[in-house]
């Protein structure tokens, strides 16, 4: 595997997605708006394989389901990385990440129970419309899980946008894997 003796094995893009649909399907739902894209963003990371793929001991594994660690912020500005199993159905999908949610909040630091690989790192930062997004990451700590970022929604006479940055390990996924999960991800948003 070319890229696994890289220093940096990951690369990332930022892009921007068309959310006017989905924010609107959301409160028509009566689901929160984050929970809704969270499971869209999982919909489309398990749609695609090579989102799937991990690397164990140098070698790569497939994984039937991801599930997300999400950074979740507490009322006292603290962060809390969750756990979330992924559902295919919205609503039960909702339960677990309101449950998840309460529990993070509930609790202090950082890491709040221990993780599987079978997940992406999640996180959102509602605060900022970037155009650029990098992740603080141990060079020597054997990672490959995807992550996934989004900024803040933004609305120009009634359309809704909101950057997305994706950073992954290039020894499992190209820039064509990418663009397929992006194109699945803005097809499930304006489904």
């Amino acid at each position: 595997m070319f890229f696994k003796q890289m220093e940096e094995p990951f690369f990332g893009i930022t892009t921007t997605i068309d959310c006017t649909k989905a924010y609107a399907k959301s409160k028509e739902l009566g689901v929160t708006f984050f929970t809704y894209y969270l499971h869209k963003t999982l919909q489309a990371v398990n749609a695609i394989e090579p989102f799937r793929y991990r690397i164990i001991d140098d070698e790569v594994y497939i994984y039937d389901t991801i599930d997300v660690s999400a950074t979740i912020l507490r009322d006292d500005k603290t962060f809390g990385f969750s756990l979330m199993e992924y559902a295919e159905d919205l609503n039960e999908f909702a339960e677990i990440t309101k449950k998840e949610i309460a529990r993070v909040k509930a609790v202090t630091g950082l890491i709040t129970r221990d993780f599987e690989i079978n997940l992406i790192h999640f996180s959102a930062l509602p605060w900022i419309n970037f155009t650029s997004y990098s992740h603080a990451r141990s060079f020597t700590f054997p990672d490959s899980c995807p992550k996934v970022s989004f900024g803040k929604m933004m609305d120009d006479n009634g359309k809704k946008t909101m950057a997305m940055a994706i950073h992954v390990h290039h020894g499992l996924i190209d820039g064509y894997h990418i663009g397929e999960l992006i194109n699945c991800f803005q097809e499930l948003m304006n489904g």
